[in-house]
C-alpha cells in the first residue's frame, strides 16, 4: 500500500502501513500535536506506554494503521478499527488525525480514501465515526465525505481533561462514502499517484 501522494499545494507524502519501528515516530507526532487537538483523542498519547500499546493492537489485527509520512517525520495517523466477530462483524470504524501543518491540503481526504480500500478488502459495509460536540472542524469533514449525524449522547464520554462532552456517532455506508470519494478527488485540481 506503500504510495506517494501529491497535496493541494504540489508538496509530496508518503502514506504506508504503520510499522512496529515506528514508536519513536509515531509518539513524536502525537507530542507535536496542540494540545486543543490531543485532548479529544481516546488515550493519552502523551504518554510513551499509551503509542506502544496502539502498535501492539495492530498487531493482534483488531485494527489496520496507517500514515503519512514526510521524510522520516509522521504528520497523519489513521485508523480502521474492526470488530471481526459478531453481529458487528460488517462494521468498521475510522479514526484520523492530521498535523495542523498539513491540514487543509487534502490529506485528511487522502488518507480517508486509504481506509475505504482497507474497509473494502475486510468487507465492511458500513463505517462510524465517534466524535466530541467540540470538534467542529472534524464534524465538518466527515459530513462532507457523507456521513450522517446518527445520534448524540449527552455527557457520555470525558475529554483528557476530565471534562464531560457530548459523542456524536456518525455513519456511512462503504458504497457512499466511494461515491463522495471518488466525486472529490476527480473534481480536485490535485492529483494522486501510486
Amino acid at each position: 500500500m506503500d504510495s506517494a501522494v501529491k497535496l493541494k499545494n504540489g508538496a509530496e507524502v508518503q502514506v504506508r502501513p504503520l510499522k512496529d519501528d515506528d514508536i519513536e515516530r509515531s509518539f513524536a507526532f502525537f507530542q507535536e500535536l496542540p494540545e486543543e487537538d490531543r485532548i479529544y483523542l481516546r488515550g493519552d498519547v502523551t504518554r510513551r506506554e499509551v503509542v506502544e500499546k496502539r502498535i501492539r493492537d495492530m498487531n493482534l489485527g483488531k485494527v489496520r494503521r496507517i500514515v503519512a509520512t514526510d521524510g522520516d517525520r509522521i504528520v497523519a495517523d489513521g485508523a480502521m478499527e474492526l470488530a471481526n466477530h459478531g453481529w458487528a462483524e460488517h462494521v468498521g470504524e475510522l479514526r484520523l488525525i492530521v498535523s495542523r501543518e498539513y491540514q487543509r491540503r487534502g490529506l485528511g481526504t487522502l488518507m480517508a480514501r486509504e481506509l475505504y480500500g482497507i474497509a473494502a478488502r475486510e468487507k465492511v459495509e458500513e463505517i462510524i465515526v465517534r466524535l466530541m460536540r467540540p470538534q467542529k472542524a472534524v464534524h465538518q469533514l466527515f459530513h462532507r465525505l457523507g456521513f450522517t449525524e446518527e445520534t448524540v449522547v449527552p455527557d457520555m464520554v470525558k475529554d483528557t481533561h476530565g471534562q464531560k462532552q457530548d459523542l456524536i456517532f456518525m455513519r456511512c455506508s462503504l458504497r457512499d462514502l466511494w461515491k463522495v470519494l471518488e466525486e472529490y478527488l476527480l473534481d480536485s485540481d490535485w492529483e494522486r499517484r501510486r
